[in-house]
């Protein structure tokens, strides 16, 4: 069965979410995951939107394009402000969260501000939003992203969103004691972080990608395993549940 590497995207990101945890999610691709997970294998997953939403059943068709927007509020089982939302998180009461960039490097720290110098930059971009709070704040973040060179590169131009900062205990040593970026998830595979290091790795490549497509397609050496597994392909039901939530193809494309 054919699919997008958005779809692509959405069902590996869905898969890493634990039944009982509660995610962070941003519109798009991140909310089409906990949605896809909650209707399969993660039926208490609670689902936290950053305008303070919390536990939302959002309708197939339905999709909000932005975090306020009131479709996704039907049937929530909480309503809060903002700055709540972002309070439960330092609190730790969110477990995973879900970021995208522009950039992303080696230790897994995440550019959504600017391309080239911050004071002449090249590309100015829309900044932080809420995401340099989620992975300052959630136990886990995962980060997902189409993979090419140009956004994995050695280090960002810009850290809007720390990872390992400088890798080692860097992160801990800049002030952030909780929290950490746990995977990278791409069109072409799944990425970790060394224990030790906290540098890049790769993990598992998706079903006719290999580890040196991926390495030509990453501006860092990427270690890899001498045999590197290939995850499972979207499933069928998977991906009939992911179109019906997106008829019109607005984010599947």
């Amino acid at each position: 069965m054919s699919y997008s590497d958005a779809e692509l995207l959405t069902v590996m990101a869905a898969r890493r979410l634990d039944d009982g945890t509660a995610v962070f999610a941003g519109v798009g691709i991140p909310l089409l995951a906990a949605i896809l997970a909650r209707h399969t294998h993660a039926p208490r997953l609670m689902i936290v939107v950053e305008g303070g939403i919390f536990d939302p059943e959002v309708l197939p068709g339905r999709l909000p394009i932005s975090t306020n927007e009131m479709r996704v509020a039907h049937r929530a089982l909480m309503l809060t402000g903002i700055t709540d939302t972002f309070l439960y998180a330092q609190r730790g009461f969110l477990d995973v969260g879900f970021i995208g960039g522009a950039q992303v490097d080696r230790f897994g720290n995440v550019n959504s501000s600017v391309i080239g110098p911050y004071d002449h930059p090249k590309v100015r971009l829309p900044g932080s939003g809420g995401a340099n709070d989620i992975i300052s704040l959630c136990r886990e973040v995962i980060v997902v992203t189409t993979h090419e060179a140009r956004r994995f590169v050695p280090r960002v131009d810009f850290i809007t969103s720390p990872g390992f900062v400088d890798g080692g205990d860097s992160r801990k040593a800049a002030g952030l004691h909780f929290g950490k970026v746990s995977g990278v998830v791409t069109n072409l595979g799944i990425m970790g972080f060394d224990e030790r290091t906290r540098t890049m790795r790769l993990e598992a490549v998706h079903p006719g990608v290999t580890a040196e497509m991926v390495q030509q397609a990453t501006g860092f050496e990427l270690p890899a395993p001498d045999v590197v597994p290939t995850t499972d392909p979207p499933t069928a039901a998977e991906l009939d549940l992911l179109r019906s939530l997106d008829p019109d193809r607005r984010l599947l494309r």
